[in-house]
C-alpha cells in the first residue's frame, strides 16, 4: 500500500449527544419507535432540537429509513442522508460519514442511529435461512453446504486456527468475557448488571461451536442508540464536553468476505482491522501507548484478542495475556457481551461518556479513546479525544 498523508478530517467534528432506549430481550414496540426514542434522547442530551438536524446516517441493515425516522422524531428538511453496509462494521463509519458531511459543509447537525429487535424479532444468531441472489450470497455458497450457517460457526474457523498457531487453549478467550462482565456488573444499563463471571464459569459454559462457548458469544438485544455529531466550534456552545473526532477510518482487506474470508494466506488475524489501524495511527499521529481506553467490538471474544494484536498493543498470540494484565481498560460499559448488542453503537456512546468523565466505570483522566466496529467484515474505527 502506498504511503498517504494524514487526511483533513481530524478535529473538525465532535459527538455532542448520546441517547438510547433500554436494552431488553423483548421491547414490545417497533424498530421505528425504538429509533425515534433514541434520536429524541440524543438530541435532548446534546441540548439541540429536531429543528437543528439536517443530516441522518444509519446502517443498510436498519429497517427504519432516514426520512421515516426524521418524520417520527419531528425532524424537518434533510440536506444529507446516508447508509453504511456490512452489519456491525458500519458503526464507526456512520460517525465518519457524519463528520465528512460536517467538515465539507454539506450538513451542520447529523444524527447517527441504529435500532432493532434483534432478540424478539430477526435474530442474527439463527443463521442464514434465506437469501436473495447476490454476489455476497454466492460467496456464502462455499461455506453453507458444510454446515457453517451462523456467525458463530464462521468465527469458530478462525478462532480454531488462532489457537492452533499459537499453541493456546480455548480458555484464553475467557479473559475477554470476564473483563466485559465485570464492567457490566457495575453498569445499571447493562443486561448483565450485577452478574460478573469467573474464568471457571466461562470454561464451564456450554459449547456453541468449538472452540466458542456460550460466554464467548455476544447477546441478542432489542434497543436503539443514537449519536449527534456537529462541528467542534458549535459543540463548544452546547451543554456537554464534546468528544472530538480525532481520526476515523474504514477498512477492507484483500480477499475480503463477510465473516468467511477463509481463503487468505493466514487466518490468525483481522486484515480489515489492520487497514483501519494503520489509517488511524497515521492520520492521528498517535500510537497504542497514547490510548487511555479501548472500546473494541466484541461480538465474539477471539476477535477482541486479534484486534489488540492488529493495533499493535501486543504481539501476535499475546492478546489474552495483555487483557489479563489489565494494561488497557477495555469495554468499560460491559461490551456487547455484557451491556447490549447494538451493532457497536452503544460502544461509541461509552467512549463519549469516558471523555465526559461520567462513565459508571470511569477511567481517571481519560482523554483518548479507541473505538472499533464489526470484525470479520469490512469495518471501521474511531479515535475520539477530549477538546483541547
Amino acid at each position: 500500500m502506498s504511503v498517504r498523508r494524514a487526511d483533513a478530517l481530524g478535529g473538525k467534528a465532535a459527538i455532542v449527544g448520546i441517547g438510547a432506549t433500554e436494552f431488553s430481550k423483548d421491547s414490545g414496540r417497533s424498530e421505528l419507535t425504538l429509533a425515534a426514542e433514541a434520536v429524541r434522547a440524543a438530541l435532548a442530551d446534546a441540548g439541540l432540537t429536531a429543528a437543528d438536524v439536517d443530516g441522518m446516517v444509519t446502517f443498510t441493515m436498519d429497517t427504519s429509513p432516514e426520512i421515516t425516522v426524521a418524520q417520527a422524531a419531528g425532524i424537518g428538511e434533510l440536506s444529507f442522508f446516508s447508509r453504511v453496509h456490512y452489519g456491525g462494521g458500519a458503526a464507526c463509519a456512520t460517525v465518519q460519514q457524519a463528520a465528512l458531511a460536517i467538515a465539507s459543509g454539506v450538513a451542520e447537525v447529523v444524527v447517527c442511529y441504529r435500532a432493532f429487535n434483534e432478540r424478539s424479532g430477526r435474530r442474527f444468531g439463527s443463521g442464514v435461512q434465506r437469501r436473495e441472489p447476490s454476489a455476497e450470497g454466492a460467496a456464502l455458497g462455499w461455506a453453507l453446504p458444510f454446515g457453517l450457517l451462523t456467525p458463530a460457526s464462521w468465527v469458530a474457523m478462525a478462532a480454531q486456527r488462532y489457537l492452533h498457531a499459537y499453541g493456546l487453549a480455548p480458555e484464553v478467550f475467557g479473559e475477554v468475557a470476564v473483563v466485559d462482565r465485570r464492567h457490566a456488573a457495575r453498569n445499571p444499563a447493562a443486561y448483565f448488571y450485577g452478574k460478573p463471571i469467573t474464568l471457571a464459569e466461562h470454561a464451564a459454559s456450554r459449547w456453541i461451536v468449538e472452540p466458542l462457548r456460550l460466554l464467548d458469544c455476544c447477546q441478542e438485544t432489542d434497543g436503539g442508540q443514537a449519536l449527534v455529531v456537529t462541528s467542534v466550534e458549535r459543540a463548544r456552545d452546547l451543554p456537554n464536553p464534546p468528544a472530538v473526532i480525532t481520526a476515523a477510518a474504514q477498512g477492507a482487506g484483500r480477499g475480503q468476505e463477510q465473516m468467511t474470508s477463509f481463503y487468505r494466506d493466514e487466518l490468525t488475524g483481522l486484515p480489515e482491522m489492520g487497514v483501519v489501524a494503520r489509517q488511524l495511527w497515521r492520520t492521528s499521529g498517535l500510537a497504542p501507548g497514547d490510548i487511555d481506553v479501548g472500546i473494541l467490538y466484541d461480538h465474539f471474544t477471539p476477535f477482541v484478542l486479534m484486534q489488540l494484536e492488529e493495533f499493535g498493543f501486543c504481539g501476535p498470540g499475546e492478546g489474552a495475556g495483555f487483557v489479563a494484565a489489565g494494561e488497557l481498560p477495555l469495554n468499560t460499559h460491559g461490551g456487547q457481551l455484557g451491556e447490549a448488542y447494538l451493532h457497536g453503537m452503544n460502544g461509541i456512546a461509552e467512549a463519549v461518556r469516558q471523555l465526559r468523565g461520567d462513565s459508571v466505570n470511569q477511567v481517571a483522566g481519560a482523554e483518548r479513546v479507541l473505538v472499533t466496529a464489526g470484525t470479520g467484515v469490512p469495518t471501521s474505527g474511531l479515535l475520539l479525544g477530549a477538546d483541547g
